[in-house]
């Protein structure tokens, strides 16, 4: 069933599928999905030792078949791709931005985000999954006491934007994403406030035009999103 150019695709969010993680969810956005993990440890990096506040970190990997051909894994190869590098500071950064880190303590959340199946949008999802298994692992860490106040000051999500044949899109699939003439991913609060913005013109630059109209309709969509999350 097709669905019109600025609807999303099917969202579905799976939580607690995972019996060893402190926060977990199965994210589904259309036929792309991602396993999210969240890991607590009682420790932060040397670097904020004396600070007395925690951190939060990403790590995204994709199955080796998620895709229509297989990919050796990283592992073996012996090195982590910039892609790969790129995407996991983006999930890192983006989920940073709405954590009160004092409130959270001297400990660490790890956030693994492994691309089950990939059909455009993988980043995207990985944000929304992980803010979920973020909220979970918090829920834990305040149920057992570890935690005195709530330490997540909102919400966040993302959504992927662009230009397809000259239409403008939303989330957009493999399919679309490839054909694209300008693509944009855009991370936002949700409050309405945006993390980040991450426009690429394909084959012809875009106006400034056509960036606020991608960023309206990117932010409707996250609207809808943030809705789904809470």
């Amino acid at each position: 069933m097709s669905r019109s150019a600025l609807a999303l695709r099917p969202l579905k969010f799976k939580t607690q599928v995972n019996r060893y993680a402190e926060g977990s969810c199965l994210i589904e956005m259309g036929n792309t999905q991602v396993l999210c993990l969240a890991s607590v440890e009682e420790e932060v990096p040397k670097w904020r030792k004396d600070l007395g506040e925690g951190w939060v970190t990403a790590e995204y990997a994709m199955l080796p078949r998620a895709t229509h051909t297989r990919s050796a894994r990283e592992s073996v190869k012996g090195r982590v791709s910039g892609r790969t590098q790129e995407i996991s500071r983006l999930i890192g950064r983006a989920l940073r931005a709405v954590v009160d880190f004092k409130k959270l303590g001297p400990r660490t959340v790890t956030l693994d985000c492994e691309v089950l199946q990939a059909d455009g949008g993988t980043r995207c999802a990985s944000v929304n999954g992980a803010m979920i298994a973020l909220a979970l692992a918090c829920r834990r860490l305040q149920r057992e006491k570890r935690i005195a106040a709530w330490p997540l000051t909102d919400t966040v999500a993302a959504l992927s934007v662009g230009y397809v044949g000259g239409k403008l899109c939303v989330d957009l699939c493999y399919e679309q994403d490839s054909a694209a003439d300008v693509d944009m991913n855009v991370v936002m609060t949700g409050d309405g406030r945006f993390v980040e913005l991450q426009g690429t013109a394909e084959h012809e630059p875009f106006s400034l035009a056509q960036s606020q109209r991608m960023i309206r309709a990117a932010a409707q969509g996250i609207e809808k999103i943030t809705r789904i999350q809470r």
